[in-house]
């Protein structure tokens, strides 16, 4: 096998090339990182990040969908540092 299909079959499937998927899954995994953190930090500090977590989920779900039927590019990464 190809050594190199392996860095590019998956991102085929999704329309985008090697790089482009890199930066993609890149940017949700930092969200998705930033925003538990900011769940734990809420579990200790329940008046800090109410909504943080459930914004992110949301979020990043309509901007899969709106990827998946060829919408929009995903938003810039947005930080919560207090419940707006």
């Amino acid at each position: 096998m190809n050594i190199s299909r392996w860095f590019t079959s998956h991102p085929a499937t999704v329309g985008e090339s090697y790089g482009e998927h890199l930066v993609t899954a890149t940017s949700f995994g930092g969200r998705m990182m930033l925003a538990g953190i900011a769940c734990m930090l809420h579990g200790l500090l329940p008046f800090l990040f109410v909504c943080t977590g459930s914004r992110a989920v949301s979020e990043l779900n309509a901007q899969l969908v709106a990827r998946r039927s060829g919408g929009a590019p995903p938003t810039a990464l947005r930080i919560d540092l207090l419940n707006s």
